[in-house]
């Protein structure tokens, strides 16, 4: 057979090359997250979501993207453990709370994990009647408890928050999401309550359609002077790193500052252009639903491999919203001539100041979310379009009879 060439960056050399230095230097740790592939169609997304769970194979798929309604959820073995994320401190979801956790434990023997902070709650931790289930239950902290390698699937209950809570606590794989709407918007969580105790035997029994919900993979390094040293601190090594996995956007922009920003963006290591406005949002497609859109972005279904770049109000009549291929590399640089530091923010969260030599790379990550869809990929997303945003919503224009034309002709 041809032998591969070793320098080829394409997502299957990029695993067998981290096997061969697995191999070679058992003590080093490698990442296919380092291993970064070249090809404009983005990273090959890992199909195995948690200790369990993966994408069942389809053998008539040609294209390394499968068709959206194709993507169906399967089980290498039987899901034993389950996540359960609620809204904090919203009493509305006490009820819902309860209920299913008492199904999941006792009706489906499932192990159920819960944040300590949920349990906290006075309404939970003074109600004598939920103290049996309670000590069922597996605890853990974010930041603290790794649980990665402990979930089958996952489920939401509250708003979109709660599945972009959910992708933050998994820096890598992803279990399967299933989210309930019990929240505000809902754009992200399709599934009514009313029928929960169906809907999640389906899940554990592998009938379920998913979405891969492509992630940013976002590194920060920045740049301090120590004594009369200049020191590189890649955050990904040291105590103080921000090494992020993104679900809907990545947002620099000027802070409390009464000046515009000044940042300079590459793609690829080639300076593409300079932002001058209140900033600029990196989105995947399911974030462009989100902030994006509301700074005039356009909406992309969550299949489409790219990455979005948004200006916010830049100080410009030319400067539209882009959308560049998923393989690329961006990043994010405070401009020399910029008067004030910027701020950056993941997913709305984690914010922090951006200075003169920090900088912010940005790349489509292998390591996407598993959604878990209530028909398929496509009538869910379209169905959110109209509930949720009431995209094209216009009153219908009347029936015009043979008669009128007439009259209307001059």
């Amino acid at each position: 057979p041809k032998k591969q060439n070793v320098l080829d960056r394409s997502p299957s050399s990029c695993t067998l090359l981290a096997q061969l230095m697995k191999d070679l230097f058992p003590k080093l740790s490698v990442s296919l997250e380092t291993l970064r592939t070249q090809s404009l169609h983005g990273p090959s997304p890992v199909t195995t979501f948690g200790p369990k769970a993966c994408m069942l194979k389809n053998p008539k798929a040609v294209m390394h993207i499968q068709d959206p309604a194709s993507q169906r959820l399967t089980w290498n073995k039987p899901p034993k453990s389950v996540l359960v994320i609620k809204k904090i401190q919203d009493v509305s979801l006490l009820q819902p709370f309860k209920e299913l956790c008492i199904f999941l434990t006792e009706q489906k023997q499932m192990l159920v994990y819960v944040e300590r902070k949920v349990l906290e709650d006075p309404a939970i931790a003074n109600d004598d009647s939920f103290v049996a289930v309670k000590k069922k239950f597996c605890t853990f902290r974010e930041d603290f408890d790794d649980i990665s390698n402990r979930v089958d699937f996952i489920i939401c209950l509250g708003g979109d928050g709660t599945l972009l809570y959910a992708s933050s606590l998994f820096q890598e794989s992803v279990p399967p999401v299933m989210a309930f709407h019990l929240g505000s918007l809902g754009f992200l969580t399709p599934f009514n309550f009313d029928t929960y105790q169906t809907q999640v035997t389906q899940v554990i029994e592998g009938n379920a359609a998913i979405v891969l919900r492509s992630r940013l993979s976002v590194r920060v390094v920045k740049e301090r002077r120590v004594s009369e040293f200049l020191v590189l601190w890649d955050e990904r090594v040291h105590s103080l790193a921000i090494w992020k996995q993104v679900l809907n956007e990545v947002v620099v922009d000027r802070g409390p500052s009464s000046y515009l920003s000044n940042v300079d963006l590459f793609l690829d290591g080639h300076l593409i252009t300079t932002v001058q406005g209140d900033g600029v949002i990196v989105s995947t497609p399911t974030g462009s639903t989100a902030y994006a859109v509301a700074a005039g972005a356009s909406m992309i279904h969550p299949n489409v491999p790219a990455i979005m770049i948004t200006p916010i109000c830049p100080h410009s009549l030319s400067f539209r919203p882009i959308v560049v291929p998923a393989g690329v590399e961006l990043k994010v640089m405070l401009s020399r001539e910029a008067r004030n530091n910027a701020w950056v923010s993941f997913d709305g969260r984690k914010r922090q100041e951006i200075g003169q030599g920090d900088s912010i790379t940005i790349t489509t990550s292998c390591f996407p979310v598993p959604s878990i869809c209530f028909r398929d990929p496509v009538n869910d997303w379209f169905e959110s379009l109209a509930q949720c945003l009431h995209w094209n919503v216009r009153k219908k224009q009347g029936y015009m009879s043979s008669e009128e034309e007439e009259v209307e002709e001059p």
